[in-house]
């Protein structure tokens, strides 16, 4: 579910960041599993290193920003680097802003990404046609992939739960690709399976997030 549906506004300002270049994308392949990514060397490239650098250091983020990350190594470097930038005092790890799982195309090449976004939708139209609701929470991904309403569950759950913790907060989330175009899709009130419709976040890239509706409001 989408635990920001019954909001009108928010009581912080959210951004989001995409990790710098990682040694899976380097490589090409799909590091999903918070296993193999403990198993592994998946942290940043070097590029990557220079990404999460230059973004921290023109992102403009005050030194009382909430900075909280996924706890795949790749999410954490580029969130400690934006930390030290800024003179946060911390980063507190979040599992809900973990990578997407992407079952048994763990280890597989980054061309299966494709596979998956296109049964997102897929996968939309075939939950649109079930009678009942309950048919429909028992159907799984078909490529045994988490669905994209699982993600926006966990994603949006914390940022209901930030919204408890803070106000008139900056709070900026470091996460993976499809982890915050799946949150983005959940702030402009959109169905999760299109979140590949929005404009992809490359890598290192600070977006500001505001719900579908909300006006903009000046930085205090």
């Amino acid at each position: 579910m989408n635990h920001l549906s019954g909001a009108d506004r928010l009581a912080n300002r959210y951004r989001v960041m995409r990790h710098g270049q990682s040694k899976a994308n380097e490589a090409g392949v799909i590091v999903a599993a918070i296993e193999s990514d403990r198993r592994g060397d998946y942290g940043l490239s070097e590029a990557g290193l220079r990404q999460a650098r230059a973004a921290a250091d023109a992102c403009g983020l005050p030194a009382d920003t909430v900075i909280c990350s996924s706890d795949f190594a790749r999410a954490q470097q580029t969130a400690e680097i934006v930390r030290a930038r800024i003179g946060a005092a911390e980063v507190t790890a979040a599992e809900a802003l973990r990578e997407r799982c992407f079952g048994d195309l763990e280890g597989d090449t980054v061309a299966s990404y494709a596979r998956v976004w296109e049964a997102d939708e897929a996968h939309e139209a075939d939950q649109a046609g079930r009678a009942n609701k309950a048919d429909q929470e028992g159907a799984g991904h078909p490529l045994g992939v988490e669905p994209a309403a699982a993600v926006l569950d966990r994603v949006t759950a914390l940022v209901a739960d930030l919204e408890r913790r803070y106000a008139g907060r900056d709070i900026l989330l470091v996460s993976h690709g499809d982890t915050l175009q799946i949150l983005e899709a959940g702030f402009l009130r959109l169905d999760p399976s299109r979140h590949r419709r929005l404009a992809p976040l490359a890598t290192a890239e600070i977006r500001e997030l505001r719900l579908a509706g909300e006006p903009s409001r000046p930085r205090s």
